[in-house]
């Protein structure tokens, strides 16, 4: 079977409704009939040139639209080890929000603070977090979460408990800085 042509009936159909169009209206409009167009949407009737044609500059859509793949959702990017830390990305690279879950080694001292544009949030998976935000130490456990403005000085850490596991979602410019370094 062609690369996506089972997918060519549901979107037509999607593509004839996003326009507020019943079958009838659409067929009328692309010279064909009625059973015709509904037998292209539900896969009944094999999708050819002469058919899409019409119906695809009548929609406002490619053919390639209708026969490219489905996108893959699955997140399949390299897991990064960066200073003791474990950053395993939980979105797809040009997702409009990144998400990590990071794995911080124990530690008896916090990093020196940074400070650079943009907002963090962070959820404690397991472990304890310390976050030195602005001067001031928070010890954050499992469970919890934390959301900051990450133009404060501010300086995230394990504990020297233990390693810690948090979901962190950043900002761009927060991402590039936290999970590439500041270089």
């Amino acid at each position: 079977m062609a690369a996506g042509i089972e997918h060519v009936g549901p979107r037509l159909r999607a593509a004839r409704q996003g326009r507020g169009w019943t079958l009838a209206e659409l067929a009328e409009r692309a010279g064909m009939s009625t059973s015709t167009l509904s037998r292209l949407e539900s896969g009944q009737r094999q999708a050819s040139l002469e058919l899409l044609v019409p119906l695809t500059g009548l929609l406002g859509v490619r053919i390639d639209d209708l026969l490219r793949e489905p996108p893959d959702p699955r997140v399949r990017r390299r897991v990064q080890r960066r200073e003791g830390m474990t950053v395993a990305p939980l979105t797809l690279e040009h997702s409009p929000v990144q998400t990590y879950k990071i794995t911080f080694p124990a530690a008896s001292v916090s990093p020196e603070p940074r400070v650079h544009d943009g907002s963090e949030w962070f959820f404690v998976l397991s472990g304890v977090i310390r976050l030195e935000l602005d001067g001031a130490e928070h010890l954050i456990g499992a469970g919890e979460a934390a959301e900051f403005d990450t133009r404060l000085p501010h300086s995230i850490s394990a504990t020297a408990a233990g390693p810690a596991e948090v979901v962190s979602i950043f900002s761009a410019s927060g991402e590039r800085i936290h999970t590439r370094g500041a270089g």
